[in-house]
């Protein structure tokens, strides 16, 4: 069986990489895509794009890479029933159950190198990659800490507790400076919209405090003005998305955000997500292998592959949905991440036993 074991793995490895590299190939595609309207601003050249893209790719491989395992596997035990070789290993004493646990062996392989991928290479590559876009097509040097955004522009520092998802400031101050770095002014605003006609932002219930001297005087405004350079696209860049984040950063986070009493769904969503994404690999690849199976005498081999590749996806979709109708309807988001996992892994198990019992009729005549 070692040298069965060894001789599928090879084939289902190698199928898979080849998939997950034509999948990033049209990833890239589309992020370049994305960027051919920065390309000229600033210090933003092609070369500069093309090396931007190139480090996002990381974040795209934790992302597509249960679809590219389930693709792969699907194409490489097609391959070998189309050919009679699984059929030979069948009488050989290989039964479907010990094929799905040689499958669920090389997942858990693939899930590894994926968690670890996930955790110390992709986190790395997308903030680089955001650095680096940033410094070349805008003035602005932000970073983001435990404090919230803090943001330099020109002689004012910013420093800003919540960016919204409609990209809303909230709970934001900003420090002004004069020419010889002496602080001028002190403003807290509870909120910020930017206002695309007039392109600054409107500051909502301000206390701004202007010292002169020894002397400060501070005014309360419900409405003001701020011109920067800082806009909502800046932001948006600079915004750390949850999935990107290692399971460190995310739990420090979490606990950050409910310190301060903080919605965090959207932060355990993708810390219960990044933690059983190596089932989701595994799940992947088991429901793969019904559909795989076939005969010489099979007919319709394309359709039913575009039936195991439309179900994978369907369940990657499924999570998508289950999610964001966690973040709406405030979910436990253990519950919404690991009842979809269950119910396709019963699917599996189901299509397993289903393809399993004709075969071993077919084996006993």
């Amino acid at each position: 069986m070692t040298i069965l074991f060894r001789y599928l793995a090879k084939d289902i490895f190698w199928a898979t990489l080849l998939l997950l590299l034509a999948l990033l190939a049209l990833f890239a595609l589309f992020d370049l895509i994305k960027e051919l309207d920065s390309i000229g601003n600033g210090k933003y050249p092609l070369a500069t794009a093309l090396l931007y893209v190139t480090l996002k790719q990381p974040s795209n491989v934790v992302l597509i890479f249960p679809v590219a395992a389930l693709m792969g596997t699907l194409f490489a035990v097609t391959r070998l029933s189309m050919q009679s070789e699984l059929t030979v290993m069948r009488a050989s004493g290989l039964s479907l159950t010990k094929l799905a646990g040689f499958a669920a062996v090389i997942g858990l392989g693939f899930s590894v190198l994926t968690f670890l991928f996930g955790e110390f290479v992709a986190p790395a590559a997308e903030a680089a990659a955001k650095r680096m876009r940033l410094a070349a097509t805008s003035s602005v040097v932000a970073q983001e800490f435990r404090s919230g955004f803090w943001v330099k522009d020109g002689l004012s520092f910013i420093n800003i507790q919540t960016v919204t998802l409609d990209t809303r400031l909230l709970n934001m101050r900003i420090y002004e400076f004069d020419k010889i770095h002496r602080l001028s002014s002190i403003s807290v605003a509870q909120s910020a919209g930017f206002d695309d006609g007039s392109n600054r932002w409107v500051l909502n219930e301000v206390e701004k405090t202007t010292f002169d001297g020894a002397r400060a005087r501070m005014d309360r405004l419900p409405v003001a003005y701020w011109q920067s350079a800082m806009t909502p696209d800046l932001l948006a860049v600079l915004r750390v998305k949850p999935d990107d984040m290692s399971l460190l950063n995310l739990n420090s986070y979490i606990e950050h955000l409910r310190d301060n009493k903080q919605n965090s769904t959207r932060y355990q969503l993708a810390f219960w997500t990044k933690v059983f994404q190596p089932l989701a690999v595994v799940i992947m690849m088991l429901a793969a292998i019904p559909f795989a199976i076939q005969t010489q005498r099979t007919t319709g081999v394309g359709g039913k592959l575009l039936l195991g590749i439309m179900i994978g996806l369907g369940f990657y979709f499924l999570n998508q949905l289950a999610s964001h109708l966690a973040v709406l309807n405030d979910w436990p988001p253990f519950l919404t991440i690991t009842v979809p996992l269950l119910l396709f892994l019963g699917v599996a198990v189901a299509l397993l036993g289903w393809k399993e019992y004709p075969m071993r009729l077919k084996v006993k005549h």
